[in-house]
């Protein structure tokens, strides 16, 4: 299946080596990254800058709304007990559910620009550093 390095097949017959997994390199270890921007200088456009923000805010506002017609359904329909009490728990539910990821995702969006704001002025002050401590 896997090609195993020579120098692993060559510690098999210790019973240590099976303990042992193989090293990672630095580029393995740099792929796994979670923030892409401390590896990454390419400019990222805005789609995908404001990609997470916008989908969470169009989910939350389509649970919201649904949340809104399940309420003024329970409130509107003549149902019996069961399903009155059933549509009476769920709207609200769903109108906070939807209510919070709107709020998520529209607070996300200042968050991004001050964070921009922020690696602009780092990325200057990284260089006026490297600017004068280079003469």
């Amino acid at each position: 299946m896997e090609d195993v390095p020579k120098a692993v097949e060559v510690d098999e017959k210790s019973p240590e080596s099976k303990d042992l997994l193989p090293s990672q390199t630095a580029s393995s270890l740099c792929i796994s990254s979670r923030s892409e921007s401390v590896w990454t200088t390419a400019p990222r456009s805005s789609w995908e800058t404001y990609r997470k923000p916008a989908v969470i805010t169009s989910v939350g506002g389509a649970i919201l709304l649904f949340g809104v017609a399940l309420t003024c359904l329970a409130y509107t329909l003549t149902l019996g007990n069961k399903s009155l009490e059933v549509l009476k728990m769920t709207g609200p539910a769903f109108l906070s559910l939807g209510l919070m990821m709107l709020v998520c995702g529209l607070v996300w969006v200042p968050i991004i620009k001050k964070k921009q704001k922020q690696r602009q002025k780092s990325v200057f002050f990284q260089s006026l550093k490297s600017f004068f401590l280079n003469r």
